[in-house]
């Protein structure tokens, strides 16, 4: 008789590699490098750094217009950023070891990535900064889209602030070289998730804080706040 073999579960080929969820020196030499590369074509302006924790697990959450948001919004703050980006990204040997070293990981979209957000929720773990976009892609210049609830649910099981952050000017990053872009960046209060709020209801929240923040052409989905809508 032939013994039935067992199926064993595949393991996510993410497992094999190294993801950091700590600074390390060489992600702070590759910022000061990237720092005074983009010193070249753009300056920053940035508000509400208060608003910002100097400690503990922080969701960070911010509009997305290119794929060079996250540089101007790490060198705004004082503390590392652990960021999702797209698979499509860490395809790339080279770019795979730059981006993890940064404190990227990768990210699925389209489909439900139960890997990324086990990482994600490592970092908030970690007591760490987590970066996410919640939109999920890049607006380019149309306002912003629906998100999605990832960023509230992992606020929710991780009982921590979620702080909004707009960025504003960088998708005019190198259309006006020599002359430099000013990116502005406006930090926002945070918001904790309240008793029994939903993923849902806190999304809303969320994107309708960070939309007020934006200039008007950038609201997009979030424009026309609801009546009787509490922040």
């Amino acid at each position: 008789m032939d013994t039935p073999t067992k199926t064993l579960p595949k393991i996510d080929p993410r497992e094999k590699k190294k993801y950091y969820l700590t600074d390390t020196p060489q992600r702070r030499a590759l910022i000061g490098i990237a720092k005074s590369i983009f010193t070249l074509i753009l300056t920053t302006d940035v508000r509400g750094l208060e608003n910002f924790p100097h400690e503990g697990p922080v969701l960070l959450a911010a509009n997305h217009v290119t794929n060079f948001d996250v540089f101007p919004m790490q060198f705004a703050l004082p503390r590392p950023i652990f960021f999702m980006g797209k698979a499509e990204l860490f395809r790339n040997p080279l770019l795979n070891i730059l981006l993890r070293n940064l404190g990227g990981f990768p990210i699925h979209r389209g489909e439900k990535d139960e890997w990324a957000m086990r990482h994600a929720a490592k970092v908030l773990k970690h007591g760490q900064t987590l970066g996410i976009f919640p939109e999920g892609k890049r607006s380019k210049g149309k306002g912003l889209a629906v998100a999605k609830t990832g960023a509230a649910r992992l606020a929710i099981e991780a009982n921590c602030a979620i702080v909004p952050m707009a960025v504003v000017g960088s998708d005019q990053f190198f259309k006006r070289f020599p002359h430099r872009t000013c990116v502005q960046i406006t930090i926002l209060s945070p918001l904790l998730p309240k008793l029994g709020e939903s993923a849902i209801a806190l999304t809303d929240r969320l994107m309708f804080t960070l939309a007020q923040a934006l200039p008007e052409e950038m609201r997009g989905a979030y424009a026309e706040l609801p009546k009787a809508f509490t922040m």
